[in-house]
């Protein structure tokens, strides 16, 4: 599946390069055109038989939440930085893969004999962590590693369970893998595809390539998060996993528009699609720098929910990724006969 491809490649904010690369060798052969902006996001045009109503822009962000060196200290141990939101809680003895050479390390910590009992109920802060790669002292670290350096968490892709995925870094490659199938598909409807930079640190490629397209629709493609416990009230839940692609209301960055999400909805239930709203106004998408670009543009979230977002190990159903392709496909079909 192409999706293990991307969720295993290396990619934090400002650092998408591997993961750019991927994606333009996979869709080259299928688009029009495909160029790569000042800013590093990939845009992508495929014509149609017809044009849609209107300029249509599907979006998905390549970024994934990272690390960053900052100091090599006297052990040769690595002091880093969070790019982009990570709970704390889930980094200790995590294993990554630093810089462009990918050297593995571990992320260490005070071993609980040698904490005091009122370190035991606290949630270790990022300066008390490292990354230990192995090596015994500063000068051998900075044979390897720089200050600078990324650091991902190290990952594999397994499918498990009757139709679940796990992988890391599946905000966003979900919303990329969907978006890639739609630009090798035979669909009709002229479309830009874009892949964005640095949505996890403030959507910061959407602007300028919402500037530079200019549409007057825009669909962003996304991850988004799913927690569906039993301790929780229904009106609480965000998500639910296997109940089909999430359209959003309402987040942090956007007042989706009503009259869009109407009839996106009547797409799904014409072509016998499940569907789902996403329940919460937590969080944001690259939808908040699109739709005030320039003049401004009617947009929509459509996401796969995922359990265990922003940690080093995601989970999706398939069954929710095949679904969101497909609601995706059948709005931008429809798209060429409606006036939005």
């Amino acid at each position: 599946m192409f999706l293990k491809r991307l969720t295993e490649a290396c990619g934090a904010s400002g650092n998408e390069k591997e993961v750019r690369d991927i994606i333009i060798h996979e869709i080259s052969p299928f688009v029009d055109s495909v160029r790569i902006d000042g800013i590093g996001n990939v845009i992508a045009y495929k014509s149609g038989k017809t044009p849609a109503a209107g300029r249509v822009m599907v979006t998905a962000h390549m970024d994934e939440v990272g690390l960053m060196i900052k100091e090599i200290d006297s052990a040769g141990l690595l002091k880093f930085l969070t790019v982009g939101g990570i709970d704390k809680r889930v980094l200790v003895s995590k294993t990554v893969v630093v810089g462009k050479d990918k050297i593995k390390g571990v992320i260490g910590s005070k071993p609980i004999h040698l904490q005091k009992r009122n370190e035991w109920t606290k949630v270790l802060d990022i300066n008390e962590l490292y990354i230990d790669i192995g090596a015994s002292s500063r000068e051998e670290a900075e044979k390897i590693v720089s200050i600078g350096d990324y650091a991902v968490f190290d990952t594999q892709y397994e499918e498990f369970g009757d139709d679940r995925i796990k992988a890391k870094a599946l905000d966003n490659r979900v919303g990329c893998a969907i978006l890639v199938e739609l630009l090798k598909s035979s669909i009709d409807t002229e479309i830009h595809g874009v892949f964005t930079v640095m949505e996890e640190v403030g959507l910061v490629g959407a602007g300028p390539a919402a500037y530079t397209v200019e549409p007057d629709v825009a669909i962003i493609l996304e991850g988004t998060i799913c927690y569906e416990m039993p301790d929780l009230d229904t009106y609480d839940i965000p998500t639910v996993m296997g109940n089909g692609p999430a359209i959003s209301l309402v987040d942090r960055a956007t007042i989706y528009d009503a009259a869009f999400r109407k009839w996106i909805v009547e797409v799904a239930e014409k072509n016998n699609i499940k569907y789902q709203y996403r329940k919460t106004s937590m969080g944001g998408n690259d939808s908040g720098s699109i739709h005030t670009s320039k003049t401004g543009c009617i947009t929509t979230a459509i996401s796969v929910p995922t359990r265990y977002i922003h940690s080093p190990l995601s989970v999706i159903s398939k069954f929710d990724y095949d679904n969101t392709l497909a609601l995706v496909k059948a709005v931008i079909s429809d798209l060429e006969k409606e006036a939005l």
